[in-house]
């Protein structure tokens, strides 16, 4: 009986810790707001309404001063980068950096203590929720590395390696937990997120670029073409 309850436990803080993002003590928590650093590692369902359909809603956040640490953003499945719905301009910093958009996330969530580091990697995607047509979410761990260490200073003298190297991890008999492949990229950018100090821009989000092709238009002109044209039929005017 006491063996059910305990696997009842586990599975049920599983399931916080994948929702709801690394679980940080009080005192972790006033160090960040004391340093200004937020991070929102949140998962939303967001309904479109124009598409007529549910996706994921996250938000890349957080930055470092030279004690401490926290990062959040996401990537896909294959842990490459995603393109950002939005970038956020701020006039603070280690803050909001971009919102991105998606049907599955991968959350990737990274706390630094001087040179202990915590990652969790967690899956999120929309399931179906019974007769409901509003969905439901469904959140997996897929690492978890506690009090990993990088004897390196990547917010001082070793900035230079910043985006090449990230920390190890060890189970508690002392074997190191082997990251996957897919996830090495965005743990050496997290990685450098949690070490750069007043952060202002972005670490695993990018750029959405967007190519328009040029459509005729009957007067043979195009946008820009047409507002350079009314210019200058205001400037012959003044003149």
């Amino acid at each position: 009986m006491e063996s059910q309850l305990t696997t009842h436990t586990r599975r049920v803080e599983a399931e916080i810790l994948a929702r709801q993002g690394l679980r940080l003590p009080p005192i972790t928590l006033k160090c960040l707001r004391t340093a200004g650093i937020y991070c929102q590692p949140s998962v939303s369902i967001e309904h479109q309404h124009l598409a007529k359909k549910y996706v994921l809603r996250g938000v890349e956040s957080g930055g470092a001063v030279a004690e401490v640490g926290a990062y959040a953003s996401f990537v896909d499945e294959q842990g490459n980068a995603l393109p950002w719905l939005q970038r956020v301009d701020s006039i603070g910093v280690n803050g909001v950096h971009a919102l991105v958009v998606a049907p599955v996330l991968i959350r990737m969530q990274m706390l630094r203590i001087e040179r202990t580091y915590d990652l969790l990697i967690t899956r999120h995607q929309l399931a179906k929720s019974g007769d409901s047509q509003r969905p439901r979410l469904e959140s997996a761990v897929l690492f978890y590395g506690r009090r990993g260490g990088l004897e390196m200073e990547l917010w001082g003298k070793d900035a230079a390696f910043r985006g090449t190297v990230c920390p190890v991890f060890y189970t508690r008999a002392g074997e190191r937990v082997v990251l996957a492949n897919d996830f090495q990229d965005a743990a050496t950018r997290i990685t450098s997120a949690v070490s750069c100090l007043g952060c202002r821009h972005c670490h695993l989000l990018e750029p959405n670029l967007i190519t328009t092709e040029r459509t005729e238009k009957p007067s043979g002109l195009d946008v820009n073409d047409e507002r350079s044209a009314s210019v200058d039929a205001v400037v012959s005017g003044a003149a």
